[in-house]
C-alpha cells in the first residue's frame, strides 16, 4: 500500500486543512480524550505533508497550524484561567513548531531529521519561557501505554522523540521513493530501545511500607482565591479528616497543596486544630500551607506536622506557576497599563530552594507541589536527595473541566516510571491517585468526592537510568545525530 499525496501536491488549501486535521488528531491522543494511537497517525500524516511542501513559508505555516491544532486542544485548560495567556501561550509554542519544519527540511534525510528537530521544539517549549509550560505532550499520551517505559531510560525528551521517530517510520513505509532497508533500520532502532526498556531493572523495596491517608475535600471548580473565603478549604478537609479513627493506624495524613491560608501558621486556629488532630490519630500530618513572607509576597509549602506540635519538615515550592502565583518581574506594571486582571494575583509567591524532600517519621518522601509535578528535573531532585515515595500535594479547583486534572494524572505516570518511586497525588477537588512504579493508576477519587483514601505504600530504593543522567546526554545525542546527518549530505556533495 503506498501514501496517495496527489490532491495534496496540487493543493495549498488541502496541505493546510490537512495539517490541521493531523494537529486535532494529537490533540485528542491526549488525556482527558486518551485516544493514543492517534498522535502517531497525526505525526505521519502531518510529516507526509511537510515532505511535499513547496516552500519554506509554507513550511513554517504547516508546523504552526498542525501544533496550533494539537496544543489548542491539549491546553485549553489554561482558557478558563487566562484567555489571553492560552492564547498567546498557544501560538508562541506552535510557532516553535513551525521553525522547526522550516529547519527539518535543511537537513534533509526526513525520516530522521524531523524527529529530532520537533522533538528539539519541545525542549523549548519545556523550558521557556518562564520556565516552560510541559503539558499537552506526547509522552502524555502513551502515559498508559508499554512505550511509556522509556521515560525511566531517558526521560520526557527521549520518549517525545520515539513517539515522533515512530510515527516517521509510519511516513516512511508508504512513501514510494524511501528505501525499505532503511525503514526497517529504523524500525530495529526502536523495538531494540523498546526492548531496553521493559528488561532494564528496576528500583528495589525497601521492605517497609507508608500507610497514609490522602484527604480530598471536595468543593467546587473553576474557584479563584480572591472569590472564596480562606478558611473554607480548610473547612472541607479538616470535616473528611474527622472521619479517620486511631484504629487506622497510620503513617501520615497527607492533605493537598495550599488548603491553609494564612498569615502565619505557627500561630494561626488552623495550626491548632490540625495539632489536634495529629494527637487524636497519634500520627504526622503533612499539611500544605500559604503564609505572608511580607508586602505582596507569600511562600507555598508542604509542612510536616507532628502529634507533640513541633513542625519537623519543610518543603517551599521552587517551581511556581508563572501569571497563576507570580508576575514575572517588569511585567506586573506593564500588564496592569493595557488592562490585564492583575487583581487576580495581587501577590508573588516566594520560590523555595532544593532540595525537594520531606521526612515522614523515619520516611525519605520526595515531594513535588502542583505544576512542579510537571517538571520531571523536580522529581527526580527528591529522588537524588534520597527519597523512597513520591508526594504531589496539588489544589486544582481553579481549572474547570478535567483536561489539566487528567494531564495531571498521566504526567504522574509518567514521574514514577522515570524515578521508580510509588506515587501519591492527593488533589483538593480530585483527582487523588496512588500510581505504582510501573505508571498504573492503582487508586483514585473521582472529582468533586469528599473522602479519604488510606494506602500502605511501599517504599523503595534505587535509582533509574534517567535518575542519574537526566535530560543532557540525550539533548546532546539529537543535536550529534543532526550535525551527523548534515556532515554526511554535505559529503555526497563533493
Amino acid at each position: 500500500m503506498k501514501m496517495d499525496l496527489a490532491i495534496f501536491k496540487n493543493s495549498s488549501i488541502a496541505r493546510k486543512i490537512a495539517v490541521l486535521a493531523s494537529g486535532l488528531l494529537v490533540g485528542f491522543s491526549l488525556p482527558p480524550w486518551g485516544w493514543w494511537p492517534l498522535s502517531i497517525i497525526g505525526i505521519a500524516s502531518f510529516f507526509a505533508i511537510c515532505n511535499i511542501s513547496q516552500s519554506n513559508r509554507e513550511s513554517f505555516s504547516l508546523g504552526t497550524l498542525f501544533s496550533t491544532a494539537w496544543l489548542s486542544l491539549g491546553m485549553m485548560w489554561m482558557w478558563w484561567l487566562t484567555a489571553p495567556g492560552y492564547i498567546l501561550a498557544v501560538i508562541l509554542f506552535s510557532v516553535l513548531h513551525g521553525f522547526a519544519a522550516v529547519i527539518a527540511n535543511k537537513f534533509g534525510n526526513a525520516s530522521i531529521s524531523r524527529p529530532i528537530v520537533h522533538t528539539l521544539a519541545e525542549v523549548l517549549r519545556f523550558s521557556l519561557p518562564f520556565g516552560g509550560v510541559p503539558l499537552a505532550t506526547l509522552p502524555i499520551a502513551i502515559s498508559q501505554t508499554i512505550s511509556a517505559d522509556l521515560v525511566s531510560i531517558g526521560g520526557p525528551i527521549f520518549t517525545t522523540w520515539f513517539v515522533l521517530q515512530v510515527a516517521a517510520i509510519v511516513t516512511a513505509y508508504f512513501n514510494r521513493r524511501e528505501s525499505r532497508i532503511k525503514v526497517l533500520q529504523l524500525v530495529t532502532v526502536v523495538v531494540v530501545l523498546q526492548v531496553i526498556a521493559l528488561i532494564m531493572p528496576s528500583p528495589k523495596p525497601t521492605g517497609a511500607t507508608l500507610r497514609i491517608a490522602i484527604v480530598q475535600g471536595g468543593g467546587p471548580q473553576g474557584v479563584l482565591a480572591i472569590n472564596t473565603s480562606a478558611r473554607d478549604a480548610f473547612d472541607r478537609h479538616f470535616k473528611v479528616t474527622q472521619k479517620l479513627q486511631p484504629a487506622d493506624e497510620l503513617d501520615a495524613v497527607l492533605w493537598p497543596e495550599n488548603v491553609i491560608d494564612v498569615v502565619d501558621f505557627k500561630s494561626s486556629k488552623e495550626f491548632d486544630e490540625i495539632v489536634g488532630e495529629a494527637k487524636r490519630l497519634n500520627t504526622d500530618f503533612i499539611v500544605g500551607i500559604t503564609e505572608d513572607a511580607g508586602p505582596n509576597r507569600f511562600t507555598n509549602a508542604q509542612v510536616v506536622v507532628k502529634p507533640s506540635g513541633l513542625i519537623t519538615s519543610r518543603y517551599d515550592k521552587v517551581r511556581r506557576v508563572p501569571f497563576g502565583e507570580y508576575v514575572p518581574s517588569g511585567l506586573r506594571n506593564l500588564l496592569s497599563a493595557v488592562g490585564a486582571p492583575m487583581n487576580r494575583i495581587p501577590k508573588d509567591a516566594v520560590a523555595g530552594t532544593e532540595p525537594a524532600i520531606i521526612q515522614v517519621g523515619t520516611t525519605n518522601a520526595a515531594v513535588v507541589i502542583s505544576w512542579e509535578a510537571f517538571f520531571a528535573g523536580r522529581a527526580n531532585s527528591g529522588v537524588e536527595a534520597g527519597g523512597e515515595v513520591l508526594l504531589n500535594p496539588t489544589n486544582g479547583s481553579s481549572y474547570t473541566g478535567t483536561v489539566l486534572q487528567t494531564q495531571q494524572l498521566a504526567t504522574n505516570s509518567l514521574r514514577a516510571r522515570e524515578t521508580g518511586r510509588w506515587t501519591v497525588q492527593a488533589a483538593t477537588t480530585g483527582f487523588s491517585a496512588v500510581i505504582s512504579p510501573k505508571g498504573e493508576i492503582t487508586d483514585r477519587l473521582d472529582i468533586g468526592d469528599a473522602r479519604t483514601l488510606i494506602v500502605d505504600v511501599p517504599l523503595l530504593t534505587g535509582r533509574t537510568i534517567y535518575s542519574r543522567l537526566g535530560d543532557a546526554p540525550f539533548i546532546f545525542i539529537l543535536l550529534i545525530v543532526l550535525i551527523a546527518i548534515q556532515a554526511s549530505r554535505k559529503r555526497a556533495r563533493v
